[in-house]
């Protein structure tokens, strides 16, 4: 071990400085100034994503079980980014509704983001399952932490909601491992790189289907999504905003890792499975989401679908893939916690998260229905805003992939998803709102669904540099597969 170890672990030793200082704040300050917690917390996530800026992480850890570079600086903005929009989110929920555990909440979510940030980094096996673990093991308490706070409100579903998702993650990292063991068992190496060297067996195709099935669960992709829409209802809504995103993204980044890295050799079996697994999510995702009445719902079933349109990045194998995979993604952040933050103060003025409760929202807040529009015709892809790109340029993709009926398949239910997303715009602005009472403001969330609203509108009129950046980042990447895949096709099978 020497110094140079740490060097592409620097971003991760900010955020686990940052926990410990957030601990410290916990045992000092007064419950009913919890707020300052919330506020250090997002300052910490700030420094965190300001310091990716700043800081060279190239290089390789451990023997090389850790790796820096281009790819893994992105997640890491994107997670760190995430966390922020909710942590600023949270601020007045938690300290409205969980008065007394404040620093809990808050040490959760930085904890579950340190993880993440280990995660796309992982090029050994066991390094991968330990950021997984650290990632997912806070989630199961931030889905059930509204517990009794909240026994006649949207929130009383929240200990079922935890329990579902703690069921599911079990239940997927017990499927994952077992993988894993098959892997370890057919290549006799945990190292990535390793495992794209070993000949192909039929038990290491098992293990292979064992972590995409594992994966499936933890990304929310159809037939693992069933956990979804219920813990999305159940849960608190600025923790479901993280939740949406966050999680699920980092599993994509363990899911690119693993296939393109360590199954290369094994893509004729995997392709036309996520291929599959693209398409049934989009048709599901989009279908379902028709027939909601509770907007929590609606999100989960969609963001069901974008997982879908993801996938369709992902099965490309193409360089142009993996960096529509990655513009993707933060476009998704920025929209989706964006929407979600909307749903929140909505929550919080009417007790309500059913559409009904959007009807008339222009009269209420001409701002805040504005921003929910936007994000809307983000999700939808419409013109011009950053989800209007996304949608473009994974179609793009998959087209010069040769996955022509895919990409026509997504473009109707991409129409199908207008439909419902308009729902949300038709009750703002053509239905009489219920209450007449002017909407109250929050300085944390109104300073996220402003950030969030800028870069959408910022990458929609200027989409150029985060395509660059995803461009950046995926060509070193994609570049290393194919080395691996050429040294997979000479091993004797």
């Amino acid at each position: 071990m020497s110094a140079s170890d740490f060097q592409p672990l620097a971003i991760d030793f900010i955020v686990a400085a940052g926990i410990l200082l957030v601990l410290f704040a916990d045992l000092v300050v007064p419950a009913r100034a919890g707020r300052i917690i919330g506020w250090l917390s997002a300052a910490v996530l700030a420094a965190a994503l300001a310091a990716t800026f700043q800081l060279d992480t190239s290089g390789t850890a451990f023997s090389g079980a850790y790796a820096g570079g281009e790819w893994t600086l992105y997640f890491k903005r994107t997670f760190l980014a995430a966390g922020l929009l909710a942590v600023l989110g949270s601020i007045r929920h938690v300290a409205r509704h969980q008065t007394y555990r404040q620093g809990e909440y808050y040490l959760l979510v930085l904890f579950s983001v340190l993880g993440m940030t280990l995660l796309p980094g992982a090029r050994d096996l066991i390094l991968l399952i330990v950021a997984f673990e650290l990632m997912g093991l806070p989630l199961f308490v931030l889905a059930a932490y509204a517990k009794r706070d909240d026994p006649e409100g949207p929130e009383r579903f929240a200990p079922e909601a935890g329990l579902k998702l703690y069921l599911v993650g079990v239940a997927s990292a017990a499927i994952t491992l077992y993988g894993l063991s098959l892997v370890y068992g057919a290549t006799g190496a945990t190292a990535v790189d390793a495992i794209a060297r070993a000949p192909a067996s039929p038990l290491l195709t098992l293990g292979m289907l064992l972590v995409l099935a594992g994966m499936g669960f933890k990304i929310g992709a159809v037939p693992f999504h069933f956990w979804v829409p219920d813990t999305y209802q159940g849960s608190s809504t600025p923790f479901v905003a993280f939740l949406s995103v966050a999680p699920k993204i980092a599993g994509l980044s363990a899911l690119t890792t693993l296939f393109y890295h360590a199954f290369p050799g094994l893509r004729d079996e995997w392709q036309p499975l996520i291929a599959a697994v693209a398409l049934v999510s989009m048709v599901v995702g989009n279908v379902l989401a028709i027939v909601q009445t509770n907007a929590k719902r609606l999100l989960a079933f969609s963001g069901v679908a974008h997982m879908g349109y993801m996938l369709l990045a992902f099965v490309t194998s193409s360089v142009q893939g993996a960096s529509m995979l990655l513009f993707y993604a933060a476009a998704y952040v920025l929209t989706n916690i964006g929407a979600f933050q909307v749903v929140e103060e909505i929550e919080e003025q009417t007790g309500d998260t059913s559409l009904a409760a959007f009807d008339g929202l222009y009269r209420r807040s001409p701002s805040l229905a504005f921003a929910m529009l936007l994000f809307l015709l983000s999700l939808a892809g419409i013109p011009f805003v950053v989800g209007f790109w996304a949608k473009l340029y994974v179609f793009v993709a998959a087209w010069q992939a040769g996955y022509h009926w895919l990409v026509a398949i997504g473009a109707v239910l991409a129409v199908v998803g207008l439909f419902y997303y308009l729902q949300i715009a038709r009750a703002m602005y053509m239905k009489p709102p219920t209450n007449t009472a002017r909407f109250s403001s929050d300085s944390g969330l109104t300073l996220a669904v402003g950030l969030c609203l800028a870069g959408v509108v910022a990458l929609g009129a200027f989409p150029a540099p985060l395509l660059a950046s995803a461009e950046r980042a995926a060509e070193p990447f994609f570049a290393h597969a194919v080395a691996l895949e050429r040294t997979a096709q000479i091993v004797p099978r």
